[in-house]
């Protein structure tokens, strides 16, 4: 444990977050829970549970600094990701996640009630089904394409509300084919220690 404690805290030194000793537990023992049941239940491709702290814990808390206020929603969120790092880390947040996979929502289910996240709500549903009041911020880590994720979930955004794509190269040609209405706002080249590759967060809002 102390190995994927050292590692956590060195990936998340050069992203100056801040994060409590409380938070910092939680973390692990979603990570905990993450390996344990991935063993049964194939919830994610990464088998390395030190992998999983920087493709998957790391990856997911990289964005906190553009994380505003309000009600956030994550499409195709898998095992909880980027959603339930979030919720531990932003306890101010009300992150609602969201995927069509039963085994990965029902793991999620289990890291609520076992680390006590009340700011969490797990919805086992497809994104174009779901009907519920509209987000300040949609994110999307692994779910689709830009333009997918626009046309499936857009409905789910409030009006001034702004869609959060995580990508890893920039994406020239999803730009290109983004739905009309929609605008890119900002671009942010996300720097991660320990990681092959580029990471990019794009947020984009409605024109």
């Amino acid at each position: 444990m102390s190995e994927f404690r050292d590692l956590l805290l060195r990936g998340l030194k050069p992203l100056q977050i801040e994060l409590d000793h409380r938070q910092i537990e939680r973390l692990l023992a979603y990570h905990q829970m993450l390996v344990k049941w991935n063993k049964a239940y194939n919830l994610t491709a990464v088998r390395d549970p030190a992998e999983m702290i920087t493709r998957h814990l790391i990856d997911s808390l990289s964005v906190l600094p553009w994380i505003g206020e309000g009600r956030l929603l994550d499409v195709g969120s898998g095992p909880g990701l980027p959603g339930i790092p979030l919720a531990i880390c932003r306890p101010d947040l009300q992150v609602t996640t969201l995927d069509s996979n039963g085994k990965k929502t029902r793991f999620q289910v289990q890291v609520k009630a076992e680390l006590g996240l009340d700011n969490l709500t797990v919805i086992n549903g497809r994104v174009e089904a779901v009907d519920a009041e509209p987000f300040d911020m949609v994110i999307s880590r692994a779910f689709a394409s830009i333009a997918d994720m626009l046309n499936l979930s857009g409905h789910l955004a409030a009006d001034q509300g702004v869609f959060l794509a995580m990508k890893g190269l920039y994406p020239d040609a999803e730009i290109e084919q983004m739905p009309a209405g929609f605008t890119l706002r900002e671009t942010h080249r996300l720097e991660l220690p320990d990681t092959d590759g580029e990471r990019h967060l794009l947020i984009l809002g409605r024109a």
